[in-house]
């Protein structure tokens, strides 16, 4: 049985439905993350999980007990915002001390407490700093012991990563998802960062337009896109124009070249039919294809950008343009511009794209 439970959750606000009929089930200790563009609802559901919004209708169940209508206080939930909201006039320890202190804990028992969470956040030797004399870093990290410290059943983030410099959000998730594993503790990580959800999640809640387009883990998220959307929100994608020639034995055509894919991958496509198919660029190599199952295909390089331990390239297949990676090799360089090339695939990379 699921800890968590969120089913036919709906909102709208006036007219403007932002939330359709969402399902989810939570295990205890699961890392859940709410991945998806601006607007897409992932936020609305976090809030109305915390209580600071209510459902037009639905369900949440936490621990088997429905909390629609239970205030934010009552729901014993850690929340952390993007806007670490660390009350100015305190000091780190006074921050974490605070919920302790509306809930009339011991001083004891707040003592206490307090250094188990900066121990844990490894800030102790900041305890009697002020908010404007950390670093963001440092101060999402007391955010998140304040929100730990009353021992919550649920934590919430809401994109708390997102003002962070790059390298700071890197070492910080890695941070929040150790805290998290250490504890055991059942969260929900709101994020628009795709590389932030793939990272650190058990399972990732694609949404759009108010509804989860697909809830898996990661690898089936990137691997296995549930549709259109997901495929190309998450990861970058290749999409290919090909032409179903055989729907019997799965063979299609792409720029003139044949390849034979599994025929339960064809999605019901008949023979004739236009499809888009999607490959990552990674599934791309530079280069006459060495092993039978490949297919190699004409290509003229349009573009090559340096990233650094890898190359970009981007190239013309005929009607088709694909980018794809190619480790830095000093003593190799890469094609340049104009530059005609072999490209190969394997059929077992290429994705029939539904709607």
């Amino acid at each position: 049985m699921s800890f968590l439970t969120i089913s036919h959750l709906k909102k709208s606000f006036g007219a403007t439905t932002v939330v359709h009929d969402f399902n989810l089930d939570i295990e205890k200790g699961e890392f859940i993350s709410f991945l998806g563009p601006s607007g897409c609802g992932k936020t609305t559901v976090l809030r109305m999980v915390a209580g600071f919004e209510t459902p037009t209708s639905g369900v949440i169940t936490i621990g088997g007990k429905n909390v629609v209508n239970l205030k934010p206080n009552q729901r014993n939930i850690g929340m952390v915002f993007q806007a670490y909201a660390l009350f100015p006039n305190m000091t780190v320890a006074q921050n974490v001390a605070f919920g302790l202190k509306v809930a009339k804990k011991p001083q004891a028992e707040i003592d206490a407490t307090v250094h188990e969470m900066l121990s844990l956040i490894k800030l102790d030797h900041l305890a009697e700093r002020y908010p404007y004399q950390l670093s963001g870093g440092q101060q999402q990290r007391v955010a998140l012991a304040r929100a730990l410290a009353t021992k919550p059943q649920v934590l919430l983030l809401d994109e708390p990563l997102s003002a962070l410099d790059a390298k700071i959000r890197v070492s910080l998730r890695e941070e929040i998802r150790a805290i998290q594993r250490k504890l055991g503790i059942t969260t929900i990580f709101v994020t628009h960062d795709q590389e932030e959800a793939l990272s650190i999640s058990d399972r990732i809640v694609v949404m759009y337009e108010g509804n989860a387009e697909q809830v898996g883990a990661p690898f089936e998220i990137y691997n296995q896109p549930a549709s259109r959307f997901v495929a190309s929100f998450v990861g970058t994608l290749n999409t290919l124009d090909a032409v179903v020639r055989d729907a019997g034995s799965g063979m299609i055509t792409v720029d003139g070249k044949d390849i034979a894919i599994d025929r339960t991958r064809l999605n019901g496509h008949k023979t004739g039919d236009k499809i888009s198919l999607a490959v990552r660029p990674e599934a791309v190599s530079l280069g006459e294809a060495t092993d039978k199952r490949e297919t190699t295909l004409d290509g003229k390089i349009n573009s090559v950008h340096f990233l650094g331990s890898v190359i970009r390239i981007r190239a013309s297949l005929g009607e088709n343009t694909v980018s794809f990676d190619t480790f830095n090799n000093p003593s190799a360089p890469p094609p340049s511009p104009g530059e005609n090339v072999k490209v190969s695939l394997a059929a077992k990379d290429l994705l029939v794209l539904g709607h």
